[in-house]
């Protein structure tokens, strides 16, 4: 979900300048007692597959499930008490409204999350629970987001913006002086990129603490917003974007968080459709994990560093994800990687057919997980009927042995998925 820029009160030269890891630290002890400190969860798996020695970051076991609770906290802790009595404001879909909500119910502050009217029930509910007022309004983030500055303006509510603030950004990169803490050999660190609030907090803390760990950005192809401004040379736009990581749906990076990105990033790398899904199913299938589309983005990358034998801390960025959704992307991973087979055969309309075709599946060990036989769907002939079969196979080698096995056997096969 696409989140708007709002400038930041100071220039951003002067805030580049004189933020330290001082100021990390400082919302380090903001977060004591507030975040978990997740553990490291060391991959044999992820670690083979890339060639390096792979340690998991799982922000998606976070309080409210994901690391956005850590900037809005901070954010909310900075705030004077009449500040806090006036209430904050911020326009949301995601993990930012359940982090905002839960950090003001912390510290007494009043919240008011706009939503789209669109937005799931479940993700509603999840950020009312948290004592959040929820303002639902128009059918995308921009309408939101317009009624969020509407009524930050008429009732003067505090604006929480989901990653180009200072103190957004630094609550975030507590996540890295949690990883260094606990791997104090790590040779890079990998975190997704949305608007780039995360990178930036996790990039200036661990240039801070230790200059030689490298600090990879990844991105999805498909909303490369930070990738597209770095080409361009300053804060660009996207025309459109398109991702299943919706929580890095960002058309344009802030031009602070820009700033820090460019400042302390050492590379950006950007994934595609299918790394993501594929990267979601391996954490599912090897460490019984479950997260968001964004919050895997660094696994996808592991098979595109430039390097080997290194320890790579890679960030689990959330984990709120709906189970229809987790579904689909489940399916399209399992077609991705040649795991499901559904294909299409014209049989003459005759006794045996079904038979036939039951016994070229079963020699070829395809497991059949769905058929419909159906007449209706030839218009051309009243002695056909279509058979479409849905297998689950290995790999698309056992693909290619079906589809030849149903060749040799008479029959032509039409590839459905």
């Amino acid at each position: 979900m696409a989140e708007a820029v709002q400038p930041v009160e100071n220039s951003v030269e002067e805030i580049l300048e004189n933020t330290t890891i001082a100021d990390v630290y400082k919302a380090a002890k903001q977060l004591d007692g507030v975040a978990k400190k997740t553990r490291l969860i060391e991959s044999p798996f992820f670690s083979d597959m890339c060639g390096n020695n792979v340690f998991l970051k799982p922000e998606n076991l976070q309080n409210t499930g994901s690391f956005k609770l850590r900037g809005a906290y901070n954010k909310i802790s900075q705030l004077s008490d009449a500040e806090k009595k006036r209430g904050v404001i911020t326009a949301s879909a995601g993990n930012h409204a359940q982090g905002v909500a839960f950090a003001a119910q912390q510290l007494g502050a009043h919240a008011v999350i706009c939503m789209p009217a669109i937005t799931p029930i479940l993700k509603v509910e999840a950020t009312r629970a948290l004592g959040a007022e929820v303002v639902l309004h128009g059918d995308t983030f921009d309408d939101a987001y317009e009624k969020s500055m509407e009524l930050q303006k008429k009732k003067g509510y505090v604006y929480i913006h989901p990653f180009n603030d200072k103190e957004v950004l630094l609550g975030q990169g507590t996540t890295a002086l949690e990883i260094i803490d606990e791997l104090k050999d790590v040779d890079a660190i990998l975190v997704p990129i949305g608007g780039g609030g995360f990178a930036s907090g996790v990039a200036l803390a661990t240039k801070a603490v230790n200059p030689n760990v490298k600090v990879i950005g990844v991105e999805p192809e498909g909303a490369a917003c930070m990738e597209n401004s770095f080409a361009r040379g300053k804060v660009s736009s996207l025309t459109a974007v398109d991702t299943v990581a919706d929580g890095c749906a960002v058309k344009t990076p802030g031009d602070l968080t820009y700033a820090f990105c460019k400042k302390y990033l050492d590379q950006i790398i950007t994934v595609s459709e299918m790394e993501i899904m594929s990267a979601l199913l391996f954490l599912i299938e090897k460490h019984k994990l479950i997260a968001e589309g964004a919050g895997v983005l660094s696994l996808a990358a592991l098979n595109k560093l430039p390097f080997k034998g290194k320890k790579v801390a890679a960030i689990i960025s959330g984990g709120n994800i709906d189970i229809s959704t987790i579904s689909a992307l489940i399916d399209k991973a399992l077609i991705a990687r040649g795991r499901v087979f559904c294909f299409s055969v014209l049989l003459p309309d005759k006794p045996g057919q079904l038979l036939n075709v039951s016994k070229v599946l079963a020699e070829t060990n395809a497991n059949v997980i769905k058929l419909e036989h159906n007449q209706s769907k030839v218009t051309d002939s009243f002695k056909k009927v279509v058979l479409e079969i849905t297998v689950e196979t290995n790999n698309h080698d056992h693909i290619n042995k079906i589809i030849k096995a149903m060749n040799d056997a008479g029959y032509d096969v039409d590839k459905i998925y």
